[in-house]
C-alpha cells in the first residue's frame, strides 16, 4: 500500500537509461539554446560592469539583472548546454530539477521583491522569465518519461515493461514470418 502511495504510476525517473527518440534531439537542443541564451544575457551584464549586488535597475534584454545574477546565468546556461552535450537521462534529469529550481526561484524571488533581501535585482519581469523557462525546460526535460498512457513503441514503456515488449516484439517477428 505504502508503494502504491508513492509511486502511483509505477515509474521513477531514473529507472532506465532512454533509448533514442526523433523527437528527443529537438528537445535538448531546446534546452541548450535556453542555456546559451542564459549565457548570452549572463555575458552582456557582467560587459556592462554592474555592481556584484547592485540593485538599481540595470536592464539586459528587458531584464533587470546584477553582478550576482549574470554570474549565476552564465553558470546555469554552462550547465544547460553540457548536459545537452551528453544528453541521455543526465540531461532529461538536468533539465527537470533545472526546471524546478526555475519555478521555485520565481517563487521566492516574486515574495522578495519590494525587500532588502532581493540581491538579485528581480523584478516582475526577471519572476515571469524564470517562470517560462522552468515550464520550458521541464517540458524538455518530461518529453517521452512522464505520462500514464504512454504508447507501446516508447522507449520508456519498453524500458518499463521489458518482458510484455519482448512478448509483443516475438508477436510482431511471428506475424510477420507468417509463423
Amino acid at each position: 500500500m505504502v508503494r502504491r502511495i508513492a509511486h502511483p504510476v509505477n515509474a521513477r525517473l531514473d529507472e532506465h537509461l532512454p533509448s533514442d527518440h526523433k523527437l528527443s534531439k529537438v528537445y535538448r537542443v531546446g534546452a541548450g539554446l535556453t542555456g546559451l541564451l542564459l549565457v548570452a544575457f549572463g555575458i552582456l551584464g557582467l560587459i556592462d560592469q554592474i555592481g556584484f549586488f547592485d540593485t538599481g535597475g540595470d536592464r539586459v534584454l528587458a531584464l533587470n539583472t546584477n553582478g550576482a545574477l549574470s554570474v549565476l546565468s552564465i553558470c546555469i546556461g554552462l550547465l544547460l548546454f553540457v548536459g545537452m552535450v551528453i544528453g541521455g537521462n543526465f540531461a532529461s534529469t538536468l533539465n527537470i530539477v533545472l526546471g524546478l529550481a526555475f519555478i521555485a526561484s520565481g517563487f521566492v524571488n516574486l515574495a522578495l521583491l519590494d525587500t532588502g533581501l532581493n540581491f538579485l535585482a528581480f523584478e516582475i519581469q526577471n519572476v515571469l522569465f524564470s517562470f517560462v523557462v522552468g515550464v520550458m525546460l521541464m517540458w524538455f526535460g518530461m518529453y517521452g518519461r512522464v505520462g500514464s498512457a504512454l504508447p507501446h513503441d516508447n522507449p520508456y514503456w519498453r524500458a518499463r515493461n521489458p518482458q510484455q515488449a519482448a512478448r509483443e516484439d516475438r508477436a510482431r517477428a511471428a506475424a510477420l514470418h507468417g509463423l
